[in-house]
């Protein structure tokens, strides 16, 4: 569906973009807008989306209450799926990981609009390379001749960051320093280097947070070797042709949604989280879209 292009982020010639906030305008002619009976919702795939059905369950009634739709959940393996879905209109409202979130504005038509926050409107987390006690690997410059798991190509923290960062600060490379494996989730990568699979990983914090606090693993099983400056996550959105009455309500439904009590609370508290606030792809994605830059990768949308 999209590969790596050297170009400057841009949407797919499918969209048009005439106010310049790098997201997808709302078609101007109703024809070209869907009204449909159900909402389709995902949650970006960064672990089992079956550990997600319910803690998304109380959030989807509300949004159904507000929207007077039906809500369902949709449990998608992949960011590339989730895309692909967004953009044959299989997909309506949903959450893209930090990554994956300029590939799906510019080939998915995503409009991102909310985030996750902390009570007092901070926001993000950090990418974190982390190993095992006793594997041998003390620093960074260790992982040399190893093996680094990632988790996919789409993620921030899973793989654009780690290696924009290794090979800016340490001048190490994938294939030529290091080999590099791709567990596929996050969860997969925490529980590999927990089980001593991987040596080393390129992980997101907020994930390793939930897992210790739900006993998955715990953090005497880990070492950390790097942690990175903070990058906003999860970015939340509509598919850009639902009819502006419905976007509308479907925001008014992530920021009237009462998180005291919930199972999102239960949840994402656990890494900090407590509100929905409002975001800006253009400003608040700008240090990810350098980071697609330094890299060497935009999209070309197919």
């Amino acid at each position: 569906m999209a590969a790596p292009a050297f170009a400057e982020f841009k949407l797919s010639d499918r969209y048009s973009d005439t106010d310049g906030d790098l997201i997808a305008d709302i078609p101007a002619d109703a024809a070209d807008q869907i009204d449909p009976s159900t909402l389709i919702f995902a949650y970006t795939p960064v672990e089992d989306p079956a550990v997600y059905a319910e803690v998304w369950a109380g959030f989807l009634d509300h949004m159904s209450e507000v929207t007077g739709k039906k809500v369902q959940f949709f449990p998608v393996q992949s960011n590339a799926a989730q895309i692909e879905a967004m953009r044959a209109g299989r997909l309506h409202v949903a959450g893209f990981n930090t990554g994956s979130n300029p590939l799906a504005v510019a080939c998915g038509g995503l409009r991102p609009f909310a985030m996750m926050a902390a009570e007092d409107g901070s926001f993000g987390y950090e990418m974190e390379i982390i190993s095992y006690p006793g594997s041998g690997i003390e620093k960074i410059e260790d992982i040399k001749g190893n093996k680094l798991a990632f988790t996919s190509e789409t993620s921030n923290s899973g793989f654009k960051a780690p290696s924009a960062i290794l090979k800016a600060d340490f001048e190490m490379e994938a294939g030529r320093d290091f080999e590099p494996v791709f567990s596929g989730k996050h969860d997969n990568s925490i529980l590999g280097v927990a089980n001593k699979d991987y040596p080393a990983a390129a992980i997101a914090n907020s994930v390793r947070a939930r897992m210790v606090e739900r006993d998955v693993v715990s953090n005497d099983q880990l070492t950390t070797l790097y942690t990175s400056q903070t990058f906003p996550t999860t970015g939340y959105g509509v598919a850009h042709n639902l009819t502006p009455d419905l976007q509308a309500k479907v925001k008014e439904a992530f920021f009237s949604f009462d998180w005291e009590g919930s199972a999102l609370e239960e949840e994402f508290g656990k890494s900090g989280e407590a509100q929905f606030i409002e975001i800006s792809f253009k400003k608040d994605w700008e240090v990810i879209r350098k980071i697609d830059d330094a890299n060497g990768v935009v999209y070309n949308c197919q």
